[in-house]
């Protein structure tokens, strides 16, 4: 009887000693809510995007002739203002690297404008003269380097540009003034010409994806000579030229490729 009363007694301390350090146990708290990591951004990748705008042009339509009927068949000389403007849209597409805060770039455009431009000149001897401008459709290729902060991006930009210019030009005289040898004539200058342009802009990304940019470029696409005149008297000519250049502003949007996924690559941007 004594030895079960001694046991039962050692049991009853045993539990008790066992609740004591499960008690003392810390708690197992629920696991922690995963997050995913906040995609970082960067203006490397292939982009597409639109872009409409404001363009003018400058430069002259010089034009020198002879009328043979004119008394004193003196040697004609007059400046037209050829300078067309108008609206300008299109797309482009391109790509970005992204070094630290430099961004490397190449990008492709492609315009239609509404650039158009009437003018007219009048001789002394009678003749009228008239030349009616229009620019269709150019395009660029262009390299871009620019200075990133984060989601702003500074840039400047050139290349070469292409475009196409129609010149329609007509000449007439009543004769009053000429001895009585009335004349028309007309013709018409299509050239596509290759030039130059350069420019820079400023460009902020919205999301990692959409951005929006404002931009400005001058371009240069050299003389253009106007001296396909018809039936014209034998013994009259008239020869034509212009140098045309461009000034342009134009904002527009970007949509960026993540080729890499939305975490990469990741640039390293100094911390100023």
């Amino acid at each position: 009887m004594y030895r079960k009363i001694l046991l039962a007694s050692v049991g009853a301390i045993a539990l008790s000693g066992s609740a004591a350090l499960a008690a003392d146990l810390p708690s197992r708290a629920p696991p922690p809510v995963y997050l995913p990591p906040v995609p970082i951004f960067t203006w490397t990748g292939i982009y597409v995007g639109g872009q409409i705008g404001y363009a003018w042009t400058s430069g002259n339509n010089n034009f020198t002739g002879f009328d043979p009927f004119f008394p004193g068949a003196p040697f004609l000389s007059t400046s037209i203002g050829g300078t067309p403007s108008g609206v300008i849209g299109g797309a482009n597409v391109g790509y970005n690297y992204q070094i630290n805060q430099w961004v490397l770039g190449l990008e492709g455009s492609v315009d239609g404008t509404s650039l158009k431009n009437t003018a007219a000149a009048f001789f002394p001897d009678g003749t009228t003269l008239s030349a009616h401008s229009t620019a269709d459709i150019q395009g660029s290729i262009r390299g871009k380097l620019g200075v990133a902060w984060d989601r702003a991006l500074i840039y400047a930009t050139g290349g070469v540009a292409f475009g196409g210019f129609n010149t329609d030009v007509s000449i007439a005289n009543t004769g009053f003034l000429n001895g009585g040898n009335p004349f028309f004539a007309s013709g018409n200058v299509s050239n596509t010409r290759v030039g130059w342009t350069v420019g820079g802009g400023i460009q902020y990304a919205v999301t990692n994806n959409w951005s929006i940019f404002a931009e400005y470029r001058y371009t240069n696409w050299g003389s253009i000579r106007e001296n396909n005149f018809g039936l014209l008297p034998t013994g009259a000519f008239f020869n034509g030229n212009r140098q045309i250049h461009q000034n342009q502003v134009q904002a527009g949007f970007d949509y960026k490729f993540d080729l890499f996924g939305p975490f990469g690559p990741i640039p390293v941007v100094a911390k100023y």
